[in-house]
């Protein structure tokens, strides 16, 4: 009782219906999805309909006691903005949903809709950054947050370096943990040292250590590294929901923080929690109450 776990990197769709470099994605029934023209297992098999639904999630999140979620966009799920708008309107409490724009038109689009930030997939971009500067000077003016994926290269790593110098105080954050297994993630991390309002969170880490599994050992030092070159402060835990839990239980992609003996009770807490409340601007969320499982 009493914690607070808020995830800084989830998804929604009701359906994905899209191209990707010239590939097909689609959903299908039983949790399965065309994906770059391959049958996958893209949900958890029980989510039979092939929509990935706030309700679902926050069914999840209770379970789980997580207090609240980001919601990003990815090209590979097509734009949801219609559907995400919905969703922070009836749940305002719960989910901080961005939008997907490509332009400036889109981006203000996004932002008359309510939609609280703008979510860019840059490691599917071919253009530089700097040709979305007018989105991204938008948002500063808005208060809008930014979150980046990027791709694992240094190219990339400069290009959003300039981006956080010419707008100061636009939030950022820097998603897939700075792809930690790539010999761009030190690069990445440091990022959040080019300014005050830059985040680093996690989404997709079990994800890249799924070879190795839980408790994924790796992956828990991987996030002392980063702590120690910029601070805990500066990063937050995303679970990359719902794409990770084909493989474990939502509850899984955070309890390997809670059970580790390499971060302090005060660390875990930062990072679980207390630094997204903070950067997202989060009010008053709800106390979850554990309830136990039958087997227990």
């Amino acid at each position: 009782m009493g914690k607070l776990i808020i995830d800084a990197h989830s998804h929604l769709w009701l359906k994905q219906d899209t191209h990707v470099d010239g590939k097909r994605i689609l959903s299908l029934k039983n949790g399965r999805s065309i994906f770059m023209d391959e049958e996958v297992q893209m949900l958890p098999p029980f989510m039979i309909d092939g929509q990935n639904t706030a309700e679902v999630f926050l069914s999840n999140m209770n379970y789980a006691q997580v207090a609240a979620a980001v919601v990003v966009q990815e090209l590979i799920d097509g734009c949801q903005n219609d559907y995400l708008t919905e969703v922070q309107q009836r749940h305002p409490d719960r989910f901080l949903c961005m939008g997907m724009a490509w332009n400036l038109d889109e981006a203000q689009r996004v932002a008359s809709a309510g939609l609280r930030g703008i979510a860019f997939p840059g490691h599917r971009m071919h253009q530089p950054l700097q040709e979305l500067m007018p989105v991204f000077k938008l948002m500063e003016e808005r208060g809008m947050i930014l979150s980046m994926c990027l791709a694992d290269d240094e190219a990339q790593v400069g290009q959003m370096a300039e981006v956080i110098q010419e707008c100061p105080e636009l939030k950022v954050a820097i998603g897939h943990f700075g792809m930690p297994t790539t010999a761009s993630f030190r690069s990445q991390v440091l990022l959040a040292r080019q300014g005050a309002n830059v985040m680093i969170e996690s989404g997709g880490i079990t994800w890249l250590y799924h070879p190795e599994f839980y408790p994924y050992p790796t992956a828990v030092r991987r996030i002392r590294e980063a702590a120690d070159w910029v601070g805990m402060d500066r990063l937050m835990w995303g679970s990359d929901y719902p794409r990770t839990i084909t493989a474990i239980t939502y509850r899984m992609s955070y309890d390997f923080i809670e059970k580790t003996k390499e971060l302090s009770a005060a660390e875990k807490a930062m990072f679980l929690g207390q630094n997204a409340q903070r950067f997202y601007g989060f009010g008053t969320l709800p106390e979850l109450p554990y309830i136990k499982n039958m087997s227990e």
